[in-house]
C-alpha cells in the first residue's frame, strides 16, 4: 500500500513514451530554450527551462488537486471529461498531420539578461499558455481509472514524472543547441516523422479510451 500512487509498468511505460515524443516536437517552448542558448548563452537557456519546469510542477499540482475533487464528486463525470479528453486528443493528432512544426530560433547575439530574467520567461511561457493547462488536464486522466482509489495520487505521479523524463533531452539540447537547431533546419523529414508518431500517439490513446471503457 505505500507505493500504491505508482501506476501499472505497462501505463508508465506509454506514459513515458508519450512524454518523449511531446518533449522532441519543437513547439515554443523549445524554441526559447535553443534560441536563449545560441543567442545568450547556455546559462539562459537553462534558465528559461527551470521557469518551465517550474510551471509544471504548479500546473501538475493544481491538475491533481482539481481532478482529485472531481473523482471524489462524480467518477460520471471523471469519465466524461476522459472521454472528452479523447477527443481533444484526436484533434490535436490532426493538427499534427495537417500542420507541420515549426521551429523558428532567432540565432543572432541578443543583450544578455540576468539568470532571473530568462527564469520568469521561461516560467511565464508555461503558465500563461492556456493550450499547457489543456492538455494536462486532457492528457494525464487518460492513464488512471476513475474507480481507482489511488487516482489523485497516480495523476499527480505521472504528471510530476514528467520532468526527470524531460530534462535530459531539454538539458541535452541546449548543451548543443547550435548544433541542434542546425540539424533540425536541415532535416524536416525528422521533424515531420515526429509529427507524425505523436498523431500515432494521441490516436492510440484516445482510441484505447473509447474501447476499452465505453459501456
Amino acid at each position: 500500500m505505500i507505493m500504491s500512487f505508482l501506476p501499472d509498468a505497462h501505463v508508465f511505460l506509454e506514459f513515458a513514451g508519450a512524454a518523449i515524443i511531446l518533449t522532441l516536437i519543437p513547439g515554443p517552448d523549445m524554441a526559447l530554450f535553443v534560441g536563449r542558448a545560441i543567442s545568450q548563452g547556455k546559462a539562459a537557456g537553462l534558465a528559461c527551462i527551470a521557469g518551465c519546469t517550474t510551471g509544471i510542477i504548479i500546473q501538475v499540482f493544481a491538475v491533481s488537486v482539481g481532478l482529485s475533487a472531481l473523482i471524489i464528486a462524480s467518477p460520471m463525470a471523471f469519465f466524461i471529461l476522459k472521454v472528452a479528453g479523447s477527443v481533444y486528443l484526436l484533434w490535436l493528432a490532426l493538427q499534427a498531420l495537417l500542420n507541420r512544426s515549426n521551429f523558428l530560433v532567432e540565432g543572432k547575439k541578443q543583450k544578455k539578461l540576468s539568470v532571473k530574467r530568462n527564469y520568469l520567461t521561461g516560467l511565464a511561457i508555461n503558465l500563461l499558455n492556456p493550450k499547457v493547462l489543456l492538455f494536462n488536464l486532457t492528457f494525464l486522466p487518460q492513464f488512471v481509472d476513475a474507480l481507482d482509489p489511488h487516482a489523485p495520487e497516480k495523476i499527480f505521479f505521472l504528471g510530476a514524472s514528467f520532468i526527470p523524463i524531460s530534462l535530459p533531452f531539454t538539458v541535452s539540447m541546449v548543451l548543443a543547441a547550435d548544433k541542434f537547431a542546425k540539424a533540425l533546419k536541415e532535416n524536416p523529414h525528422f521533424i515531420r516523422i515526429l509529427d507524425f508518431l505523436m498523431a500515432g500517439i494521441f490516436t492510440a490513446f484516445a482510441v484505447r479510451l473509447i474501447v476499452t471503457e465505453v459501456k
